[in-house]
């Protein structure tokens, strides 16, 4: 009886020797659960969280041809990460490529919600127009981009760009512009215009003191863009031009008639035939009609303004280019006609 109390004893001992060991280690599991959860708590403020509480609206811009290095680098000196390190990982599991545009974000973004936003859809993009695109060239480019129906592009060709008879054509300044994606086609108008007034404000007071209309100047440039091969022999060409306006000669420019003749199978600026030149009655049609076409043909760059306005002094009438687009010129007919049996032929 003695031995059963004894080992009844035991028993009740060991029970409570169980039951502290298992407070013990479900105390040290709390401890230690605690800890981690303590520890990935500071490590997300430190490292994950948004920089700051309250919201401040900016946008992010991905530069054409930037890097993932180069963006990170970008969202570190701009505030919107904490960690360059840290935000790595983050970036791998937001699978998906960073397209160059703007994105709307806030410094009160997290970590992932910022890899979220510049992984998807831009909410701006990057367009650039080249020089001596005609305006339609630019809707075309426009409407690629930001997937304009037919008749939001025919706006563009019949509304957008008509509404001030001097910014028919010749104002949609080249240049790189980075653009809304909910930007009304209107309103895209109205910022190359913007940025045209900006860049030939300095030019206009220099057409003036030549007593050159502005828009003369700009109908010229237009046309010496579309002929130059390169900057280079721009001011050739605008000297070349001055010449034939200057003793009433008829321009006979090919970009002329290009622009009237419009889109043909192989682009806008295909090469002119002798039947377009006979057969297209268009005040455009420079073989026909002496001075210039009513509007420009084309959007110029800087280079060619400035190369109308200080254009080289040259007896030249004529001028061709050969297949490397070397520019050869000639004081006479003959000596031109000599030029294209020597360097075309």
């Amino acid at each position: 009886m003695v031995q059963d109390s004894s080992f009844f004893i035991d028993l009740h001992c060991f029970l409570r020797y169980a039951q502290d060991m298992n407070k013990k280690k479900l105390s040290i599991a709390i401890i230690i659960s605690l800890t981690i959860i303590t520890g990935l708590f500071l490590m997300h403020r430190l490292f994950f969280s948004a920089p700051q509480t309250q919201e401040e609206q900016k946008v992010f811009i991905v530069n054409r041809n930037q890097t993932d290095t180069q963006t990170l680098d970008k969202l570190k000196t701009q505030g919107l990460i904490r960690n360059k390190v840290a935000f790595k990982p983050v970036r791998f599991f937001k699978k998906g490529d960073i397209d160059a545009g703007g994105y709307n974000v806030s410094k009160n973004m997290s970590a992932w919600q910022i890899a979220g936003k510049i992984t998807s859809a831009p909410d701006m993009k990057w367009v650039v127009i080249p020089e001596g695109y005609r305006k339609e060239q630019i809707g075309e480019k426009l409407a690629e981009t930001f997937g304009w129906s037919d008749e939001e592009l025919d706006k563009w060709n019949t509304e957008y760009t008509k509404n001030r008879i001097d910014y028919i054509e010749g104002t949609y300044f080249p240049d790189t512009y980075l653009i809304p994606v909910d930007e009304k086609g209107f309103d895209m108008a109205n910022r190359m215009t913007r940025r045209f007034d900006e860049q030939f404000a300095l030019y206009v007071s220099q057409f003036a003191q030549q007593n050159i209309k502005w828009t003369t100047g700009l109908k010229l440039a237009s046309i010496v863009q579309r002929e130059a091969a390169g900057k280079d022999d721009m001011p050739l060409i605008a000297g070349i031009l001055w010449n034939r306006l200057n003793q009433d000669m008829n321009l006979e420019i090919d970009a002329t008639v290009q622009y009237a003749r419009g889109k043909t199978d192989t682009g806008w600026w295909a090469p002119i035939k002798s039947a377009d030149i006979a057969n297209i009655d268009s005040p455009y049609n420079t073989y026909k009609y002496k001075g210039l076409p009513p509007f420009p043909i084309g959007n110029p760059g800087l280079d060619a303004i400035e190369a109308v306005l200080n254009p080289t002094e040259t007896d030249c009438l004529y001028y061709i280019h050969d297949s490397n687009r070397q520019i050869y010129c000639a004081k006479t007919y003959e000596e031109h006609k000599a030029n294209i049996e020597k360097y075309l032929k």
